[in-house]
Parts: structure tokens; sequence; C-alpha cells
């Protein structure tokens, strides 16, 4: 059986799931829509989705697919033009030390979950999901809690085994610091997809969609090694908040009992 819940996403971004629906809000986007199946197909562009409508993605709502900047490429056959997406986007990326949000999130079977979000690098990131969800993700720079407030239980994982990690560090080298497998972009997303083996856990990719004027995040897609993809809309996005450090504390008393 297929592991839901927050529990079964650490894997991939340690966002947790419970279901709920979103509310409409003004300057509407469209996400893709994850695909709730068992196998990824393989092939070289990404099947069509149907469209999600999420707050505040800046643009026109894209007519037709991403168009990619080239073929997707690993790592060192990247052309100029990637190149300069990837050190852009890796240059947005290092310069942010803060942010705090509000986020919506799409889960394999399309259920969807809201709630906000505080990160402060490096490695620190909180997600409160609103009622009636219990959940909590808590990073504090070496582990991950997934904390469910009304059984009042949580799971301890590494912060080092989640893609989560790559928001959180410090500075990034996107070229060289990850496996980047695929940079595209069209007049409303730089498109970035990195791909990560493990030996235990498998094999996930996570997606990562900025701004093509602003580069500002706007959303990630994880897809896990059986192939679900969980997606997360950002918006309201104030990088210059400064979170209260309390909300990064891990209570490992409680892990241990």
């Amino acid at each position: 059986m297929r592991t839901s819940g927050a529990a079964a996403l650490v894997g991939g971004m340690v966002l947790g799931t419970c279901l709920l629906g979103a509310t409409a809000m003004a300057a509407a986007q469209t996400v893709p829509l994850p695909v709730p199946s068992p196998k990824r197909v393989a092939q070289s562009t990404p099947p069509a989705r149907a469209p999600l409508t999420a707050p505040a993605l800046t643009g026109t709502p894209p007519t037709g697919s991403i168009v990619p900047v080239a073929a997707p490429a690993r790592t060192g056959a990247l052309d100029g033009s990637q190149k300069a997406l990837a050190d852009k986007v890796s240059g947005y990326l290092s310069g942010m030390s803060t942010l705090v949000g509000n986020f919506i999130q799409v889960g394999p079977d399309g259920g969807r979950t809201e709630g906000q979000f505080y990160i402060q690098k490096p490695g620190k990131v909180r997600f409160e999901y609103n009622p009636p969800s219990p959940i909590d993700v808590i990073a504090d720079g070496n582990s991950v809690v997934v904390r469910d407030r009304k059984l009042a239980t949580q799971d301890l994982y590494p912060l080092s085994q989640t893609p989560l990690r790559y928001l959180l560090v410090d500075k990034i080298d996107l070229t060289k610091d990850t496996n980047l497998v695929s940079v595209s972009a069209d007049d409303v997303f730089v498109t970035i997809v990195i791909e990560e083996k493990q030996a235990l856990t498998g094999t996930h990719k996570l997606m990562m969609m900025f701004g093509a004027k602003d580069l500002q995040l706007k959303q990630w897609t994880v897809t896990d090694p059986q192939g679900y993809d969980t997606t997360v809309a950002v918006y309201n996005l104030d990088p210059a908040s400064k979170p209260d450090p309390g909300l990064f504390r891990i209570n490992y008393e409680r892990v241990l009992q």
C-alpha cells in the first residue's frame, strides 16, 4: 500500500497533504495538475496535464506547453542559454536569506491543501497546514519533523536526505551542486529540473519554476520513485520578513518518546 500524507512525501519535499478545497483568489494562474499514476512514463516530453487554478502567479496564463530553450541536457551539456538561466536562478536562490508566504499543495490524487510557510537560511523551514489538516513540517538545519498536532506525534527525518535542502542551502550553484537534467523557459516560467538517485529510496525529481521576468520562486513539483507527483505553488511572498527563530525548534524529546 502506498503511504499517504506528509511522511510519504519526506523522501520528496517533506510536505504533508490532507485534502482541502482551495479558495479562489485574484491574480490566478494555471499550475500543472499532478497525474495520479503509479508508474513513470519514459518519454522526453512530459504529458499534458489538466490546469489547476492557483493564486498569485504573475503573468498571462500560458496557452501551450513550456518551450525549451534547448533539449533537456545533463550538467556539462548545457548550451549557453541554459547555462545563463541556471546561473540566474542560482543567484536568486543564493541571494535569498528569508522568505515568508502562503502555499497551496496538490497531491498525486488531486487533493489540495493550503497553509503558510517560513524559510530562514541556512537549513530552516516551517510549513503550517490550515485546518482541518493537523500537520506541521519543521526543519531546524539538521533534521526535519512531520508533526501531527492532533495526535501529538512527530516523525524525524535527516534534512540531508531530502531535496528540500536545495531551497535551504546558504549558497548554491545549480550546475555544480546538483544533477541538473533540464533547463527550459517561456514567457511565463523558467523551469529547472534536478534528478537525485539514492540507493535506499530510488530516484526523485525536483522541478522548480520561477517567474520569467522577476525569477521569483513560483512553484515546485516533486516526483517520487513510484512516479507520483506533488506540486506546491507559493504566493504572497515576503523576502524581507524575519521569522521568529522559535518557529524552527524541534522537540527531540517528543521524537524519542
